[in-house]
């Protein structure tokens, strides 16, 4: 094989180590006196703090890592650094890096690009998403040329501890992460996606009232169906029992078509939206606190673990931090929450519409009780919330984890670029949805009834959270309990669903990880 060509980099390390005649020894020189050594020419630990601060050197507010440097350049143990000592280090670590980076320097043109680094985490075994990648890249390339020269190379990587052996992808990946992961306080940062700034706030907002009002008629249909208390429907299971089946099919679409007739004589196609402004107004903030208390729980319990990174906390903190993120939000909007159903229960044929609807329903329901009126069936609320938010959340991140690891070996390629499509994150976001909205709809069918009790569709009233589920069960079984499940469901799936889908769209948009 023919000999590749010297270039200027490898020359100048070939350079004879006499002091007058290598310009290397002026470098390390100038490098040494940047660092400000005392007096008498020697560095301590706070020296080099300062120093590293002076030149504002990535590792300047590493103190765990500098500790790291000054044990291994302080070869004689005095606790302190002499020149000859940071020579021979600097020397030793300038060879080790020159050797890797040559043989990640593929074309022998004495600079690194991308391709040739991804090229090289791939013959070690290393999967990089193309992101990190890019940030890798990014943060060498000092002069933004679209290369890393040996210089770059040099620069970042010279006082990455010798133990971790230099010639190793791997090791140089880890130095990384722990530098750029590192706040001026000297605490480590949390990577991965949370909400922060307004960002993320508007994502989510978009994606809230997107769902909700593709999703409204459905909504209208549910609370129509769980407020009222007729029990008619048990014609079906009659008619099932008596081997009639397609009496039983009519019987139970009965409702359902009784329901969309009623809603339409009420008011129209506008009937369907009745509450929808209300709900959009509601959902845009509540999205915002879901997440952000979802992102600032995960880290909290990422930190109690002990490693302080949110993406890697066990199922049982996810699950926690997803049920008191809902358990938060739901908090914060219950009492336009329960506006919304008033208002709904409200809507009936020949009545007030629009605003004069909702500032008669926020009057008689401030009337009804003050504060506590607005706040009426909260626990139950709360305690449904927790389940079906650890719920959902929980397993939207499962299915998704499992959908990109999966497909990441498929393709071969890493876990960070296997980002779901907008298919297949609908999927997993109506399944996630679906599934935790079933577990806890009797609690929610109890926390209805309270907040619209006394209402034109809803007349009865209620002493409390047993009373309301004793009422129930008794006049119409343990069904009742379910009553609007399908709709419900119906409405869920299909909202929960697209809120992931532009979510996650708005978030690629907004440039948002």
């Amino acid at each position: 094989m023919t000999a590749r060509p010297a270039t200027e980099v490898e020359k100048g390390l070939r350079e004879p180590q006499n002091k007058n005649q290598n310009p290397n020894h002026d470098r390390v020189e100038a490098l040494w006196a940047q660092l400000g050594p005392c007096a008498n020419g020697e560095l301590d630990l706070k020296g080099l703090q300062k120093g590293f601060r002076k030149i504002d050197h990535p590792l300047k507010n590493a103190d765990a890592m500098l500790k790291r440097i000054m044990k291994e350049v302080d070869t004689n143990g005095d606790g302190k650094i002499q020149y000859e000592e940071f020579r021979v280090f600097v020397q030793k670590a300038e060879s080790q890096l020159y050797d890797l980076f040559r043989s990640i320097d593929r074309d022998g043109n004495g600079k690194l690009d991308k391709t040739e680094l991804q090229a090289a985490f791939k013959a070690a075994g290393l999967t990089v998403s193309n992101r990190r990648l890019h940030d890798f890249f990014s943060d060498m390339d000092e002069n933004n040329d679209g290369y890393v020269s040996f210089d770059e190379w040099r620069n970042f990587l010279l006082f990455m501890p010798g133990n971790q052996d230099a010639s190793h992808l791997q090791a140089v990946l880890s130095f990384y992460y722990s530098v750029v992961n590192v706040t001026p306080e000297g605490d480590s940062l949390v990577s991965g996606e949370t909400l922060e700034g307004l960002g993320y706030f508007l994502a989510g907002a978009i994606a809230g009232g997107v769902s909700r009002t593709a999703t409204a008629p459905l909504d209208r249909l549910k609370v129509y169906l769980l407020v009222n208390t007729n029990s008619g429907a048990e014609t079906a299971v009659t008619a099932l029992k008596q081997g009639r089946l397609v009496d039983a099919l009519r019987n139970a679409a009965r409702p359902f078509s009784d329901a969309v007739k009623d809603l339409y004589r009420s008011g129209g196609l506008r009937s369907f939206f009745a509450g929808n402004g209300l709900n959009v107004v509601k959902i845009m903030p509540e999205t915002a606190i879901k997440f952000g208390s979802y992102e600032a729980t995960k880290r909290a319990l990422a930190n109690f673990e002990g490693h302080g990174d949110a993406k890697n906390i066990n199922s049982y903190s996810k699950f926690v931090a997803g049920g008191l993120a809902g358990m938060v939000a739901q908090f914060c909007v219950y009492p336009l929450d329960t506006l919304k159903f008033r208002l709904q229960c409200e809507t009936v044929q020949g009545g007030l519409k629009g605003s004069a609807l909702v500032r008669q329903t926020a009057m008689k329901m401030y009337a009804d009780g003050g504060l506590r009126a607005c706040y009426r069936g909260v626990t139950m609320g709360l305690i449904g919330m927790f389940p079906y938010s650890a719920i959902d959340m929980g397993m939207f991140e499962f299915l998704k984890n499992t959908y990109r690891i999966r497909y990441a070996k498929y393709a071969g390629c890493h876990e960070d670029d296997a980002e779901p499509g907008n298919i297949a994150t609908g999927i997993i976001g109506a399944t996630s949805g679906a599934f935790g909205a079933s577990v806890v709809y009797p609690l929610n069918v109890v926390r209805t009834r309270l907040q619209t009790q006394g209402t034109v569709m809803h007349p009865q009233t209620y002493t409390g959270i047993w009373d309301v589920t004793q009422k129930t069960i008794q006049h119409e079984g343990v069904r009742g309990l379910y009553k609007g499940l399908t709709p419900n469901l119906l409405k869920v799936a299909p909202a929960l669903s697209i809120t992931w889908v532009v979510y996650e769209n708005a978030k690629r948009i907004l440039a948002l990880h």
